[in-house]
């Protein structure tokens, strides 16, 4: 399967996850279009002092690599910043939330996958 930017789409979200601001996601690809078990395959954007606030991954664990900007991550109780080529993978129960503390947006792949 070849996808084209044009056939993803887009989700806004307002405060996600109790968070700040404005939540941009472009689904890459669906449930659907898988076969394995995997949640969420999605681009994320926020722009400056918008956040995901903190949640759990029960029975999954989600995945986020960082393209650009700069933020905060706090995982299963560390903070972190992060900045373009990290990663972060946050499962088996723990929380973990992420901030745009930057002056450009945050754009990072997330992926969660189940078990």
């Amino acid at each position: 399967m070849i996808k084209s930017a044009a056939d993803m789409k887009w989700d806004i979200r307002e405060n996600m996850r109790d968070g700040k601001g404005t939540t941009k996601i472009q689904h890459i690809v669906n449930q659907d279009e898988l076969q394995g078990k995997a949640r969420l395959v999605g681009r994320i954007s926020l722009e400056p002092g918008a956040s995901i606030g903190l949640h759990p991954h029960e029975q999954e664990e989600e995945i986020y690599y960082i393209l650009s900007g700069q933020g905060i991550v706090v995982d299963d109780g560390n903070q972190e910043v992060v900045n373009p080529g990290d990663a972060v993978v946050t499962g088996g129960g723990a929380s973990h939330s992420i901030a745009n503390t930057g002056s450009e947006p945050l754009e990072f792949v997330a992926v969660i996958l189940t078990y």
